[in-house]
């Protein structure tokens, strides 16, 4: 894979930089497809686990999802509105020693604060536009607010910021494609964009790539997947056997042990979480998950080391025994996520020699498109992408990471309800290295009972797949008007309400035949 900026050269800017244009096409400065925010409500939603999830030293046993409802209008005054929801998963963006309740506070203001932003930002485009613009000229402004004022403990970083600003984001797409009665990955071409690629993305240094005249649809799959090949994940404190029982599990309709899960849900691929900090623990759990899978027929394996390995060769030597000790495991393995910190321009560690051995591929620590490329410069071999770092983000981070060569992942963030549609919809127009992580019905299968009876296949899996034969329409084809869920009374609300969407659209926003998928 072509490689970018040597290991020793200066770091890329932490935030997005406002000059990262090269050579960047501008088509037109007033597309008559061009949308502005106008109106923002925020809900909070509550969602307890089932069963605790692990991240690093923290363990997950509650969460606050983030839905938002954003209303838009074009130049002609036609309204629409789009939804967007995150869950604002504390112990997963924000590893600290600071409480969990101060760090969960300092989320919800920054979701409030954002709403308030996205209903004043006076900015027409196109969402990948927009939403760019914003975090770059906002967003970077709210967090250094949280980071001069207070316990500085309490700095939120740029992950937590993100994350913040997914559900405004993805709700913005959704009601574009809502508003041009189009579904969203339908709409990354220069028919709906004023700027090409060069506008955002730099190549590598040393890579022939040219972003001139492309456009993020030019690197989707030709046609979006109907079914998609499912990830279950393993934790570190799931039960493997009886003898792992302690008497504290659920007593409900749903599987506690992985070999009953694999049964149920005909799981093929199982992500192990490990611990990163200790090799003989990490190298037991990957050979007796390794040894169950080869019993029950699942034939792939990843391992996620909680970003808390510091040298490669930790992940080297385990490897090496699994291959030499147990071959058909190691086999298994079909990459390795994240095993290094999230800070990928303070840890600049040169991993070339591990991802010789297996693709390698970063996550939390690729907040963009530029860190990616700094990755790539040290020898990350791909990316897992996820919605919860907004979906501009994931798209740029995609366009930058697939004409270099890079092997790319959706990986889930355990999401539930209407957070699960983009994060399936995004591995379904792009080519992974195989299907989607999705574990919402491991840790809360309640939380989605009002949107599994549209979508049944979204929130369960079988045959060891998810079905998105249901997700159908404009925008992301949530069908929200039949998902009967009550929402409480919305925690922030700026802006105007939408009027329905009104008369034939005009002509050069027509319905296409393919409006029916993504």
């Amino acid at each position: 894979m072509p490689q970018g900026r040597p290991p020793n050269e200066a770091a890329e800017p932490r935030r997005l930089r406002q000059d990262s244009a090269v050579d960047s096409t501008r088509r037109s400065s007033r597309l008559s497809t061009d949308v502005r925010v106008v109106g923002v409500q925020l809900y909070f939603l509550p969602v307890h686990t089932r069963t605790p999830l692990k991240f690093g030293s923290e363990t997950l046993t509650s969460v606050t999802c983030a839905r938002v409802c954003v209303t838009v209008s074009d130049r002609l005054g036609r309204t629409a509105q789009g939804w967007g929801e995150t869950p604002l998963s504390v112990e997963w963006v924000w590893p600290s020693a600071a409480p969990y309740s101060e760090r969960h506070k300092v989320l919800l203001d920054l979701c409030r604060d954002l709403a308030r932003r996205w209903a004043d930002y006076d900015v027409f485009g196109h969402p990948l536009e927009v939403g760019h613009s914003f975090q770059r000229d906002v967003l970077q402004a709210e967090l250094e607010k949280s980071r001069t004022a207070g316990d500085e403990r309490l700095r939120a970083p740029l992950l937590a910021g993100l994350l913040c600003c997914s559900p405004f984001d993805i709700a913005l797409y959704d009601a574009y494609g809502k508003l041009h009665d189009r579904p969203v990955f339908g709409t990354l071409d220069k028919e709906h964009l004023s700027y090409d690629l060069s506008h955002y993305l730099r190549p590598a240094a040393d890579a022939s790539v040219d972003f001139r005249n492309r456009f993020p649809g030019d690197y989707l799959a030709a046609k979006r997947r109907e079914s998609l090949p499912a990830w279950h994940l393993v934790g570190g404190l799931d039960p493997l056997s009886e003898g792992d029982l302690n008497g504290n599990q659920p007593k409900d309709q749903h599987p506690v042990l992985l070999g009953d899960w694999i049964r149920r849900d005909g799981l093929r691929c199982l992500k192990i979480k490990l611990r990163g900090i200790d090799s003989e623990w990490d190298y037991q759990r990957l050979l007796n998950v390794g040894t169950l899978a080869q019993k029950t027929g699942v034939t792939h394996l990843t391992a996620d080391f909680n970003c808390t390995v510091t040298d490669p060769t930790y992940v080297i030597d385990i490897l090496d025994r699994l291959e030499r000790d147990a071959p058909d495991i190691h086999k298994s393995i079909l990459y390795i996520e994240q095993p290094f910190p999230y800070d990928l321009e303070n840890n600049r560690i040169d991993v070339r020699e591990l991802a010789r051995l297996k693709p390698l591929l970063m996550d939390e620590s690729a907040h963009n498109w530029e860190l990616v490329r700094l990755g790539a410069s040290l020898g990350w071999t791909g990316v897992a992408l996820k919605t919860c770092k907004t979906l501009t983000g994931a798209l740029l981070s995609h366009s930058w990471a697939r004409p270099h060569g890079m092997d790319l992942m959706v990986q889930d963030l355990t999401n539930p309800m209407l957070a699960q549609i983009p994060h399936l919809l995004l591995a379904a127009n792009i080519d992974t290295l195989l299907g989607v992580e999705t574990n919402s019905m491991q840790f809360y299968p309640s939380a989605s009972e009002i949107e599994a009876k549209i979508h049944p296949g979204v929130y369960q899996r079988r045959d060891g797949r998810v079905d998105l034969s249901t997700i159908r329409g404009p925008g992301f084809g949530y069908r929200i008007d039949e998902i009967a869920r009550q929402l409480p009374e919305p925690a922030a609300s700026f802006g105007k309400v939408a009027e329905p969407l009104r008369g034939a659209p005009p002509p050069h926003i027509r319905a296409r035949s393919d409006v029916k998928t993504q």
